[in-house]
């Protein structure tokens, strides 16, 4: 199969396209590398250094000839959505827009998309939260991973695009990015090995969904050909902020109480998905407990460091 992989300079995404040429698919990668790094581009890989808002995107999808493209190209920043939701909107909406019209004039079969559980739910009344629950996201990142999954809806509708959204909990483990203010494992982490306390922010009773890197390529391989839908792509179990400085600082050998900052606007207190429909239609449930995988996340940064 020809695949295409945007954002697969990324964290997740550079996940995918190892697992996908393993798989024996051939891979072409779409990455702008204003996150992304070209170092964790696969060489058996095609690379094209191209942002997805680009008037280029359909002349660089229709070269690639992908059966399937996996869309994890995003503005990823919570907090960065709420300083500027003119652009989280430009590159999530409209660039997933440009990505779902340069798949169908390029006649792929299929779009997998990179969709958010925590923020599109918001603050919810259901922990662990099922895919039929009212979404009410807090904040810009949240609605424009709504509106983009409404459009992915459109695009099968019209044109028989097969959809599928998968919406993360919070994803962590090797590779992911440890500065700026997403990944909040990979942050702790560096942090920590490096003698840093890091902040929590508010009292840290606020509570996610941690799901590894590893399990979420293989809910990605199983959409290839799984029931289109949304699905739910997390454990089903919650810990809270606290717990996790514990854990890490324990498993970096650091001592020491936590530094708690003010809370962030555009944060919900609570998240956690329920994957029961995700186990029942794709066969895929999270296999990497989160102590296991916080042992292997530690190790990476440590042997990067």
């Amino acid at each position: 199969m020809k695949a295409l992989v945007t954002g697969g300079a990324g964290f997740i995404g550079s996940h995918i396209t190892d697992a996908l040429l393993d798989a024996g698919h051939s891979v072409t990668v779409i990455d702008d590398l204003s996150r992304g790094r070209r170092a964790q581009v696969h060489p058996a890989a095609r690379f094209v250094e191209l942002d997805i808002t680009s008037d280029g995107l359909a002349a660089a999808v229709a070269d690639a000839k992908p059966e399937v493209v996996f869309h994890h190209a995003a503005q990823i920043d919570v907090r960065e959505s709420v300083r500027d939701p003119l652009h989280d909107a430009d590159v999530n909406v409209v660039g997933t827009v440009n990505v779902l019209r340069a798949a169908v004039d390029a006649g792929a079969r299929r779009v997998v998309f990179a969709s958010s559980g925590g923020a599109i739910y918001g603050n919810t009344e259901q922990i662990p939260t099922p895919e039929g629950h009212a979404c009410l996201p807090e904040s810009p990142y949240g609605t424009a991973k709504l509106c983009a999954e409404a459009y992915g809806g459109t695009f099968s509708r019209q044109a028989g695009l097969e959809f599928v959204a998968l919406r993360y909990a919070n994803v962590y483990g090797p590779r992911q990015d440890p500065h700026g203010e997403a990944g909040v494992v990979a942050i702790f982490a560096l942090r920590l090995l490096g003698g840093d306390p890091p902040v929590i922010n508010g009292d840290g009773t606020q509570t996610r969904d941690y799901v590894h890197v590893h399990d979420l390529v293989r809910a990605n391989l199983a959409a290839i050909d799984g029931t289109p839908g949304i699905y739910n792509i997390g454990t089903g179990v919650e810990t809270d902020v606290n717990t996790l400085y514990r854990m890490l600082a324990a498993e970096c050998g650091a001592g020491g109480d936590a530094v708690h900052g003010p809370a962030k606007p555009g944060e919900q207190h609570r998240s956690c998905l329920d994957p029961s429909l995700t186990r029942e239609q794709l066969g895929w449930s999270a296999s990497i407990n989160f102590a296991e995988g916080m042992r292997t996340t530690v190790d990476f940064f440590r042997n990067a460091s």
